[in-house]
């Protein structure tokens, strides 16, 4: 009898432990992993971050499988210029997706020779030290980065091959009431909003990111224990994201 009882106690402890995690990762914080480049040097491939569920209300893809249980948002609040977001891709609304707000509702955006225009006036940037990306042969590619400062004075990063590249060129468009113009850090080596992406509707918004809780590379090998703390960053954990 009492070994039932202690089994029934620990289902339902279980039981009440995954009600809890979904309840979090429904409504609070839901953990992403960084698989690509595009949001160099901001964020790396093998970081883990926190994305804040209730910053801009929720929608139904806040709910588990984007389960469409309401249309539209709830709560809502909009994003600013230069917040980090995950989203769900337009083209297939499941695929996630992660790039930085650059053009609000009703913005006129585009590029010219490299260079960000908002509304006609070209967004200031200023020229820092060299970004150096290294693969897991340790070959390195090296890119020019800046300080992009956006009109309303959010400071960030970028990084570019050069400013001649497919994606430095493009028409100026104005953002639709409703939908949001998203760019990538690794200005050259990112789809976004200029290429597959497109506008992003408010409804596909995920949240916010927030911050960094572990970050890995490829140096050390999984046969070898002895090499798994060289894989990680320990710099960047707990790295609030700008």
């Amino acid at each position: 009898m009492e070994k039932d009882e202690s089994f029934m106690d620990t289902v339902k402890t279980v039981i009440y432990a995954v009600v809890i995690a979904i309840l979090i990762r429904t409504f609070l914080f839901e953990p992403f992993k960084i698989p690509s480049g595009s949001m160099y040097p901001t964020l790396y491939v093998g970081d883990y971050l926190f994305v804040s569920k209730y910053t801009y209300g929720y929608s139904k893809h806040s709910m588990p499988f984007s389960l469409p249980l309401f249309e539209g948002r709830i709560w809502e609040d909009m994003p600013q210029r230069g917040d980090v977001v995950v989203f769900k891709f337009p083209q297939d609304n499941k695929t996630d997706f992660i790039k930085r707000i650059i053009g609000l509702p009703g913005d006129k955006v585009k590029m010219s020779k490299g260079r960000l225009y908002i509304n006609g006036k070209p967004v200031e940037r200023e020229e820092t030290e060299d970004f150096v990306i290294r693969d897991a042969q340790g070959n390195a590619e090296r890119y020019r980065q800046y300080t992009e400062i956006l009109p309303e004075g959010f400071e960030h990063k970028i990084i570019e091959v050069s400013d001649f590249e497919n994606v430095d060129d493009t028409p100026e468009i104005t953002v639709p009431q409703g939908s949001f113009f998203v760019m990538g850090d690794n200005r050259d080596r990112s789809d976004d909003s200029r290429v597959n992406v497109g506008f992003v509707p408010f409804e596909n918004l995920v949240g916010k990111a927030r911050f960094l809780f572990f970050s890995h590379n490829d140096e050390g090998a999984w046969y070898k224990p002895w090499s798994w703390p060289k894989k990680i960053r320990w710099e960047r954990l707990f790295n609030k994201i700008n």
